[in-house]
């Protein structure tokens, strides 16, 4: 669904595409956090993930532990990889940030079971993209598509 281009090389290209492997590991990421969160019987690894996930949606690429990790574990060699537009990261990226939000105030408001289902909502929508269906990149082109029906031209 992502509009591909070759990747860029250096400097801070806002149109260069984020690698395929490095959104992988986003969404592996917040799987991994949140399964171990359950697990653990540990709500702050919920929270390490939102404050991750929110920064990375808020000031994009430059402030993402996640593609600061995933550059130098998979580094772009050779004709560049297929990646993801960078809008659609952060959109995806808000997304999760939200929903690990509704989970940060459903765990401070003592309704931990509400707050492991948002929680899971978020794993669940990673598991879905990689497996091949991006629920967020729907809704973002949707968005996109209709945006002058719900705002005007």
């Amino acid at each position: 669904m992502s509009e591909r281009t070759e990747v860029s090389r250096g400097g801070d290209d806002c149109r260069a595409l984020i690698p395929l492997p490095i959104v992988r590991l986003n969404r592996v990421t917040i799987i991994v956090g949140v399964v171990l969160a359950y697990v653990l019987h540990a709500p702050l690894i919920t929270t390490a993930l939102f404050v991750i996930v929110a920064l990375a949606a808020a000031l994009g690429r430059r402030a993402s532990l996640i593609y600061q990790v995933g550059t130098r574990v998979f580094p772009t060699a050779g004709g560049g990889p297929e990646g993801e537009d960078p809008s659609l990261m952060r959109f995806n990226n808000a997304l999760a940030a939200l929903f690990l939000g509704v989970a940060q105030l459903a765990f401070a408001l003592h309704a931990p079971l509400v707050g492991w289902i948002f929680a899971g909502f978020t794993a669940l929508a990673a598991v879905v993209a990689l497996a091949g269906f991006c629920f967020g990149c729907y809704l973002f082109y949707q968005f996109k598509l209709n945006r002058s029906r719900l705002f005007g031209s």
